[in-house]
């Protein structure tokens, strides 16, 4: 009894002893993940784990988002999981999402799963027109996506028709222009080809390049009231707050960049901007709802941060990571190009060994026709023997007759006196059997020389059957040498290639000043090259224009389609705008 009761207690205490748990379900761009999480734990410590999870330490740019009443929130970090206006519902629902965007990508993104994340992501949201790309450089965009996704283009595997399934291109695009699919895949497979030799990264990152100067990327767009009461749109992004009017998400009115921003604040749906510059008076703004204030400070403070970062020397860890992330950018390099030689070496291997086998059926196929020439020769030597035993015969005939016409001859001179008439008979016999002997002997001795003729033509087939005979024994000695080499090439490498193994084997994983030095030099030559590339591609995407723009529909144009034709580049637009003093800027917004 008394150890039943001790066991009870020891299961009561282990039991209250246990953390209680709820289930959280992250969703990122390309996964879903579930965990357990406890109940006092905080918006960091759930972070933490979903970062640890994918091998993220660019933690900075990404949160957890949610919904509420169809406004989007993000998980804030110092406050417990259930405390936010989740539902209480399990599994807990979050989406793992980039919430700030870098102002340059290529600088600012280290690692690969960082990258790889952020393309998802600004992926889905051209294909779903939350950033707007004009037509030629969506073509572009999706070119790199399927490199990204299939690798370099063969075309014995990526055959017409392999894009059917994918989606690639906005609806608007593909609604506003008189192309069938095939048309559109043709279009993106050409540039596709020549992405050739880059990977899934260097595709990944070359999309996010032309992303990021869409007028769109980055910008989290808000309904604003000023104190005129105009319904105006606030637009958050890396370099600051731009003002733009309802209609035109794409070429700002105003803007105010990070660095003009002292305090940012709010009180209720008021919200307050203090200018960097003392003397410039405080400018307002309303939104619709408080929960949208939260929201924009969040975005505001992470943004200013952000900015302000860049702009000063890397930290500890920042300078770890893009030093490891050089080691291992030369690492992938110097193995490609190992491979590279391998694919080479092996190729150069494979064409050899396919000369080597064309040679030895060529070599197989020259003695196939010696051997037939060779029996031809024969069967032609047989038949003149046999021609020329066929004509002696009859030129032995031929002399037996003439030798009886002569008999005959002679008899009947002998019985020529019997009278005149039999005399003149015999004669004119006579005469007529003369010119028969003759005919006779003229024939027999054209016979003896056609005879003499096929003796001649018999000796000169056996010399060519001799000759064919010695011709196959030379294909026949040449084929059994060209086999012999065929099989020592199939097996052994080529001489330089142990050299190049021993290589491999030796590869050194440390870099030296040398090395550091080298690759420096190869990333100047690369950004010498990517400028030429950016004027080659620039060219091309004005070729493409033109090229589609008769098929254009003009009455499908949107509104975004006609205002980006009119508008310049991104940042021209912003160094334009903020040329002005701030405090014109701040009356102007005022007075919109």
């Amino acid at each position: 009894m008394a150890g039943a009761i001790a066991s009870r207690m020891s299961f009561t205490s282990l039991k209250r002893k246990q953390p209680k748990t709820f289930t959280v379900r992250i969703i990122t761009m390309d996964a879903e993940m579930e965990f357990n999480c406890e109940m006092k734990w905080k918006g960091k410590d759930l972070f933490d784990l979903v970062c640890r999870t994918l091998g993220l330490r660019e933690t900075w740019f990404f949160g957890l988002q949610y919904t509420i009443k169809d406004t989007i929130a993000w998980l804030k970090m110092d406050k417990k999981v259930l405390d936010h206006d989740v539902p209480k519902e399990e599994p807990v629902t979050f989406n793992f999402l980039a919430k700030f965007y870098p102002e340059n990508v290529e600088e600012e993104l280290v690692q690969d799963i960082t990258q790889h994340l952020f393309f998802l992501q600004v992926k889905k949201q051209i294909l779903e027109e939350k950033i707007y790309c004009p037509p030629e450089a969506s073509v572009l965009l999706a070119s790199y996506a399927v490199q990204a996704k299939y690798g370099d283009y063969d075309p014995s595997v990526h055959k017409r028709g392999f894009l059917a399934e994918e989606e690639l291109l906005p609806k608007r695009v593909i609604n506003l222009y008189q192309m069938t699919p095939e048309m559109w895949e043709e279009r993106i497979t050409a540039w596709y080809a020549e992405h050739r030799g880059r990977t899934r990264d260097e595709a990944e990152m070359e999309y996010l390049k032309i992303a990021q100067d869409t007028e769109m990327y980055g910008v989290n767009y808000f309904l604003i009231r000023n104190k005129k009461g105009t319904e105006l749109l606030l637009g958050v992004d890396a370099l600051g707050l731009h003002i733009y009017d309802l209609e035109n998400r794409l070429t700002p009115k105003t803007s105010f960049p990070w660095n003009e921003i002292r305090n940012i604040s709010y009180s209720d749906k008021e919200f307050t901007i203090k200018p960097l510059e003392k003397k410039i008076d405080v400018f307002k703004f309303n939104s619709s709802k408080l929960r949208v204030n939260k929201l924009i400070l969040q975005l505001c403070i992470g943004n200013h941060d952000l900015f302000m970062r860049r702009r000063k020397a890397d930290s500890l860890e920042v300078q770890q990571m893009k030093a490891q992330a050089r080691e291992e950018k030369a690492r992938k390099q110097m193995e490609r190009q190992r491979l590279a030689r391998e694919k080479q070496l092996r190729e150069e291997a494979e064409r050899a060994r396919d000369e080597l086998e064309r040679r030895l059926l060529q070599l197989k196929e020259e003695a196939q026709m010696a051997n037939d020439a060779l029996m031809r020769s024969e069967e032609t030597a047989d038949l003149l023997a046999e021609k020329a035993q066929i004509t002696e015969e009859e030129a032995k005939l031929l002399a037996q007759k003439a030798a009886e016409a002569e008999q005959e001859m002679q008899r009947i001179k002998a019985t020529a006196i019997r009278n005149e008439e039999e005399k003149r008979l015999m004669e004119q016999k006579v005469l007529e059997t003369e010119m028969l002997a003759l005919k006779m002997a003229e024939e027999s001795e054209r016979r003896v020389k056609e005879a003499e003729q096929l003796k001649q033509d018999l000796q000169e087939a056996r010399d060519s059957e001799r000759r064919a005979k010695q011709k196959l024994l030379e294909i026949s000695n040449k084929t059994s040498y060209m086999q012999a080499a065929g099989t020592s090439s199939s097996t052994v490498p080529p001489t330089d290639v142990p050299s190049f193994r021993m290589l491999n084997d030796n590869l050194p994983y440390d870099f030296k000043d040398t090395d550091m030095k080298r690759l420096s030099m190869e990333i100047e030559k690369e950004k010498v090259e990517y400028m030429e590339k950016s004027r080659h591609l620039q060219e091309q995407l004005n070729e493409l224009k033109t090229e589609i723009e008769s098929l254009k529909l003009k009455e499908r144009e949107s509104a975004m389609d006609i205002m980006h034709e009119n508008s310049g580049s991104k940042q021209n637009t912003i160094k334009k705008l903020t040329l002005q003093s701030t405090q014109c800027r701040v009356a102007y917004f005022e007075e919109l």
